[in-house]
């Protein structure tokens, strides 16, 4: 018995010690985890975040690029909560020859910063929140004006809920057209 408790107690402490990073200093997996935000975070069960979400859809791959250039990846995959207005890509293809490629620019960084703003406010809303007349605040600092018309709800007479998505930090909205500040 004791020989079984002295081998125990030797493969324990080579187990502790083998564990025990002797230099004190966090460990990290590499280069990309140590530096990356919350958008590096793998987890393969739990509920997309909103970002998670759009990369899932192949009918929104215009507006994750716009994402990834306007550099809004980790902000959009934080706690939230957010509400994000999702244009496919048939509705950026309604704007004008060109607007799209120019916005995608360096040098335009802060105008599509501005216009993707535009299409996220900080509460988790449903579709049945919305109401005729609403105003809601985004977080570029407009407003955006909700209608409602044969049960269908449109945002500033010019883009239409086609569908919603649940999110772990908010709701996707999948709308048909691209919402332009004032």
């Amino acid at each position: 018995m004791y020989k079984i408790i002295k081998l125990l107690s030797f493969v324990a402490a080579i187990l502790f010690s083998s564990c025990n990073n002797k230099g004190g200093e966090p460990v990290a997996a590499d280069a990309t985890t140590a530096t990356a935000g919350q958008s590096a975070v793998q987890d393969d069960v739990s509920m997309k975040d909103v970002v998670k979400v759009a990369i899932g859809s192949k009918d929104h791959t215009t507006l994750v690029a716009a994402v990834k250039q306007a550099e809004l990846v980790d902000v959009l995959s934080n706690a939230g909560p957010f509400t994000v207005f999702a244009p496919t890509n048939a509705a950026f293809d309604k704007l004008p020859a060109g607007t799209v490629d120019g916005l995608m620019k360096n040098d335009k960084k802060a105008d599509l910063q501005n216009i993707l703003q535009y299409h996220v406010t900080t509460s988790s809303l449903k579709i049945d929140f919305f109401k005729e007349g609403q105003t809601i605040g985004m977080v570029n600092g407009g407003s955006i004006t909700v209608s409602v018309k044969d049960g269908k709800v449109i945002l500033n007479n010019s883009a239409t809920i086609l569908a919603s998505v649940p999110a772990s930090n908010g709701m996707v909205h999948v709308i048909d057209g691209v919402l332009l500040p004032k």
